[in-house]
């Protein structure tokens, strides 16, 4: 049913009227009198509050246990308009970072018609492999005072290399060739002295002292990131001189950890072969070949302790040295213990330890050391017992380290290099005028005090000093031959700009001892003391820009005729001057 707008105004009118006349009837009625009598004024007063003398008791076992109410959040992005305004940072001024190059070649001349040269290339073939290459060559003409053979020496070197860099494992080979000559030029000082003059002469020209060595090399190591094994390294050497001498040699040193019980175990394993032959020794019948066959099998396992500021390694070492010509096999123990504590943090830490190893000698390594040994040698290993050391490192500033060790070593037969006789008898070898040197094997106990002292004054500037002290005891008469008692050694190096640069090295070497016979005059053997001698050599170099530098090498500033071998003077002052320049492809 539809109400149109008139009938709404009717009946909106009529409920006005209806109410105002309702109220009107109410205003004329009377609401009449009434008397109302006061007993007494009122007093309102607070009735005693009541406490609550005991905690309720609730009964929740009606209650519902929680439910578990998960949310979920629903991300909408919210476009918006609001752009911040881009901070601006400070400036800071940075210097120019040297620019790191892949190649480079330095030559360099000197007097004594020195020539030195190296060239060093790489090549990135991939993202993870490389290829490399490294020339070397040192030579001199020789121009020593009052020698009276040929000094002049030669040092040649090529390696190439390969190798990948992966995220697991990273290995790299390596094929070496290299080419030395020198000469016996160390006459003794009464050669040929009962000879007549010209006599002497005669035998003087007559002596070519010319001998060379060659080396080959293949080796290479593979290093393992998640591996039970952590590296393996080997390498196959055959040495060979001009005067018949062969030796090959060969190791594998890989090395593992293995989880016990929480605790990993770090384990070595060595297996070291030497090989080889000598035309003839130098006594008795020298005809008589020398041969050696030599194999160390050792296994080092160890495991590291960290306890608070502690640290302690635990482990030994168990070798079998198998002789194949001497049939001397034998097995040897060594005590492989090592710790360490924090005193005053890094400020001081004390150490301490007890170590010992088999170690593999050979031809090879004797000439690097001494390259004017006689082609006659006994070979055999050297046994270190055990060295005992104790010492403290640590810091006197930040920029400033030190170290301080004491140590006692026990060596069974070490190799000393010792002067071989003079005989003019010798099936006219021309090593055999007392100018070699050949190998003898002693029990040497050695007490040794070493102290180190390295600062950074700044950026520009660092100094080092260290110094070793020793004390030789032997079981019997002979001495510790070309062993010296004191070693000291410092170096300052300085930039002076950011083109020039400097530095200065100097070390000192204490007396030595080595023993002489001259078979032609008397069969009595002579102990020589071989005098102290001090060297400083200074460098000074030039950057002409990232990739050209020039350098002034000078050695034996002193000019000092010193032998470092019995009857081996060195040349005197030695000027080199050159440059080294950097490059990439």
């Amino acid at each position: 049913m539809k109400i149109n707008f008139q009938n709404k105004t009717i009946i909106l009118i009529l409920l006005f009227v209806f109410q105002l006349s309702s109220a009107q009837v109410k205003k004329e009625e009377s609401i009449g009198t009434e008397t109302v009598n006061v007993v007494k004024p009122y007093s309102p007063t607070i009735s005693d509050a009541f406490k609550v003398k005991e905690t309720p008791s609730l009964d929740d076992s009606g209650n519902q246990p929680k439910e578990t109410i998960k949310y979920s959040i629903l991300s909408v992005p919210v476009a918006s308009t609001f752009t911040p305004s881009k901070g601006k940072a400070a400036g800071v001024e940075k210097s120019k970072q040297d620019r790191l190059f892949s190649n480079y070649a330095t030559l360099g001349v000197g007097n004594y018609a020195t020539l030195n040269a190296e060239l060093f290339v790489t090549q990135d073939l991939g993202n993870n492999d490389y290829l490399s290459g490294m020339f070397r060559h040192h030579s001199s003409q020789g121009g020593i005072k009052d020698v009276e053979l040929n000094d002049e020496f030669y040092d040649t070197g090529l390696n190439i290399g390969y190798g990948q860099n992966n995220r697991d494992i990273s290995w790299a080979v390596d094929l070496g060739y290299q080419n030395q000559i020198y000469n016996w030029y160390g006459l003794p000082a009464d050669f040929g002295a009962t000879l007549p003059l010209d006599d002497r002469f005669d035998l003087v020209n007559k002596i070519n002292p010319n001998h060379s060595y060659n080396t080959i090399s293949l080796g290479g190591h593979i290093d393992f990131t998640e591996s039970v094994f952590n590296k393996i390294a080997t390498r196959f050497t055959h040495f060979s001189d001009n005067f018949s001498s062969s030796e090959n040699r060969f190791y594998v040193k890989p090395s593992f950890k293995v989880d016990v019980m929480d605790q990993s175990i770090n384990t070595n394993i060595i297996v070291d072969h030497v090989s080889g032959s000598f035309e003839r020794n130098y006594f008795n019948d020298n005809t008589k070949p020398l041969d050696y066959s030599l194999t160390n099998f050792g296994i080092e396992p160890s495991f590291v302790i960290l306890e608070n500021d502690w640290t302690l390694e635990l482990g030994a070492g168990i070798y079998y040295g198998l002789d194949s010509e001497n049939s001397g096999n034998k097995f040897y123990f060594y005590p492989k213990v090592n710790a360490s504590y924090k005193l005053v943090g890094d400020l001081m830490i004390f150490y301490t330890g007890v170590n010992g190893a088999l170690n593999q000698n050979s031809y090879a390594d004797f000439v690097t050391e001494n390259p004017f040994l006689s082609p006659t040698l006994n070979m055999r290993p050297s046994s270190t017992q055990y060295n005992v050391f104790a010492g403290l490192k640590g810091k006197l500033a930040n920029n400033i380290s030190y170290n301080l060790m004491g140590s006692y070593l026990n060596e069974k037969d070490k190799a000393l290099f010792k002067s071989n006789d003079y005989t003019e008898d010798l099936l006219n070898q021309n090593y055999a005028y007392g100018n070699s040197f050949g190998v003898v094997y002693q029990d040497v106990r050695t007490l040794r005090f070493y102290g180190e002292l390295k600062a950074d004054f700044s950026e520009n500037v660092s100094f080092g000093i260290n110094g070793t002290f020793n004390s030789y005891k032997n079981d019997g008469p002979q001495e510790a031959w070309n062993l010296p008692t004191m070693k000291l050694s410092s170096n300052l190096d300085v930039n002076i700009t950011k083109q020039w640069f400097a530095g200065v090295n100097v070390f000192y070497v204490g007396e030595r001892k080595d023993m002489q016979t001259n078979l032609d005059i008397s069969p009595s053997a002579t102990v020589i003391n071989l005098k102290s001698y001090f060297d400083a050599n200074a460098h000074l170099g030039y950057k002409f820009n990232e990739r050209l530098t020039f350098f002034l090498k000078l050695n034996n500033i002193g000019n000092q005729a010193y032998e470092k071998w019995l009857n081996y003077p060195v040349q005197g002052f030695q000027v080199l001057g050159g440059a080294n320049y950097k490059f990439d492809f």
